[in-house]
């Protein structure tokens, strides 16, 4: 349903098998296509766990998650995975070539949507500059290229096969500030090209530790031990959540 909002929280709850205490108590929170929302908090308050609900790698225990404007739990779970695409902590590549591993999620992809997506991704320069281009050996690991390029190319793959939600779960933290602000600017311009195209508008949800990568977002979730301790913008949370303040406090000191 394309009038309904691209993912939906509603009084969302998680225990882990075997864990005592809730490690997600009560989420609820709406983004629109073509929003991007922010996920803020310490250590163990449960970013990974909130996001990794949304390709259903984990169910809700209580309340549900929505992708357009139906439960994930009863998407078929390959289309989900097409329509949400996440970009892991870890930048995970397997031996074989940059091509091999970027047709990953889309094996009919042309050079051009490859090559737009290591555009997006800051990728495309240092993969220009190799003389097999695409063709490039790529070990296991990826080990023959540096941290800020496994990440980029790993983002790269994300965003093949027009993905509609695009998750990325602290995946900037290889990156340096600007490669980081140039990646961010990049999304929402081709968010914005989708939408004028006639398509949707890409939603990205960004987990990070840094402020820097979350301030500009539509609306940024600071969570506190796997609860919503604020919801708004970042002038809004500044104001009004002390949590927030503070992470803000200690980054720009």
């Amino acid at each position: 349903d394309k009038n309904a909002p691209a993912v939906v929280f509603d009084h969302v709850c998680l225990t882990y098998a075997g864990a005592g205490s809730e490690s997600l108590t009560d989420i609820s929170f709406t983004a629109k296509h073509g929003e991007t929302i922010g996920i803020i908090g310490g250590t163990g308050s449960g970013k990974s766990t909130l996001v990794s609900l949304i390709p259903r790698l984990y169910d809700a225990g209580v309340g549900s998650v929505s992708v357009m404007g139906t439960d994930v739990r009863t998407w078929p779970l390959d289309q989900l995975r097409h329509v949400v695409a996440t970009v892991p902590q870890r930048a995970s590549l397997v031996s074989g070539t940059i091509r091999s591993n970027l047709t990953w999620r889309d094996e009919s992809a042309t050079d051009e949507e490859l090559w737009a997506a290591l555009d997006m991704a800051q990728a495309s320069e240092f993969v220009r500059n190799k003389p097999q281009g695409l063709d490039v050996p790529v070990e296991a690991g990826g080990k023959n290229f540096s941290g800020g390029q496994r990440q980029r190319l790993t983002i790269a793959r994300a965003l093949v096969g027009s993905p509609q939600i695009l998750i990325m779960d602290d995946s900037a933290s290889a990156l340096d500030f600007k490669t980081d602000a140039a990646l961010r600017h990049a999304i929402r311009e081709r968010s914005m090209r989708g939408a004028a195209e006639g398509g949707l508008p890409l939603t990205t949800v960004i987990v990070s530790q840094r402020v820097s990568t979350v301030r500009d977002a539509d609306m940024i979730c600071v969570l506190d031990h796997g609860s919503v301790a604020g919801l708004g913008t970042h002038d809004e949370l500044y104001a009004t959540c002390q949590l927030y303040r503070e992470i803000c406090q200690s980054q720009l000191r």
